[in-house]
């Protein structure tokens, strides 16, 4: 894998962000963690399933039309077996959000049908929304309130403190800020998410992030790099593409600056092909935490 250097984000908002949480979870019925199907694992806040615990929780596999479908149902399969209710969708066309509110309403049953007892009818159901930046909650949100309610970005950080936002006429959800760990200890989860543009782009250099986003689709999808680029096989990557693209710069020379957007870019959009980068069981994602 390609050295992008070490890769630390310290946000100052992060123990704010764990303390509204710890305060919030009291309040809330369940949890909605939004994920990107690209990189199910490294997307994940190690923090909450130590903050959430028992709290009933369902995981929303975002952006799944950008990931490689086998891959995600296999996700799908490992979280359901740890007891964990999995939605796969993409909240920006609204594609898989009409289970949504059916799912919600399964997974409260009990709590649903203890207030019917006690009386409590119309009383909503109280969901807290959680996520890394940019991972959709902003889209997940407008899409199911049917309205732009809260700012939405492609740039990470958007959303900058909380707002309950009514979706239904007994369901309510709380939009927290996006949290990222404090420090970056396992890189590759960190250049993973540096490739979805969970972090900013002018924190890192990012030639050298686009060689290694390179390196990786090589090893993992090389038919759909190479019928993307047309590649010819020269050594490195970005020269190879700038020369494809007709990308030069005075003398002839391949701009690979321009090279590494085109990359970055069109991998973020799904343009180069459905690729999802991890995979459940594997050594590298396996270790990271204990859902």
């Amino acid at each position: 894998m390609n050295d992008v250097g070490n890769i630390q984000w310290f946000p100052g908002h992060m123990t704010k962000t764990r303390r509204l949480i710890e305060a919030d979870l009291k309040m809330v019925d369940a949890v909605v963690e939004i994920t990107d199907a690209r990189i199910p694992e490294s997307s994940r806040n190690p923090i909450l399933d130590e903050l959430v615990r028992d709290k009933p929780r369902i995981i929303l596999m975002n952006k799944c039309d950008y990931a490689d479908e086998a891959a995600t149902r296999a996700w799908k399969q490992f979280y359901e077996k740890k007891g964990i209710r999995v939605l796969t969708c993409d909240c920006r066309s609204g594609k898989g959000l009409n289970a949504f509110l059916p799912e919600v309403k399964r997974l409260l049953a009990e709590l649903i049908e203890r207030r019917k007892k006690r009386g409590m009818i119309g009383k909503a159901l109280r969901l807290m929304v959680v996520g890394i930046p940019n991972v959709g909650k902003s889209s997940f949100i407008n899409r199911m309130a049917k309205t732009k309610k809260t700012k939405v970005g492609d740039k990470p950080g958007v959303t900058r403190g909380k707002q309950w936002v009514s979706i239904d006429k007994d369901v309510e959800l709380l939009d927290m800020p996006g949290i990222l760990w404090p420090k970056f200890d396992d890189q590759t989860a960190a250049q993973r998410l540096a490739f979805t543009g969970a972090i900013k782009d002018d924190v890192m250099d990012t030639e050298a992030l686009a060689r290694a986003l390179g390196a990786v689709l090589k090893e993992q999808y090389p038919e759909l790099l190479n019928a993307r680029y047309k590649l010819t096989g020269e050594e490195d990557i970005l020269r190879d593409i700038a020369r494809s693209r007709g990308m030069l710069i005075s003398g002839g020379e391949p701009d690979t600056e321009r090279a590494a957007a085109a990359l970055l870019d069109e991998y973020r959009g799904g343009k180069i092909g459905r690729i999802t980068l991890e995979r459940p069981g594997s050594a590298d994602s396996a270790g990271r935490r204990n859902a």
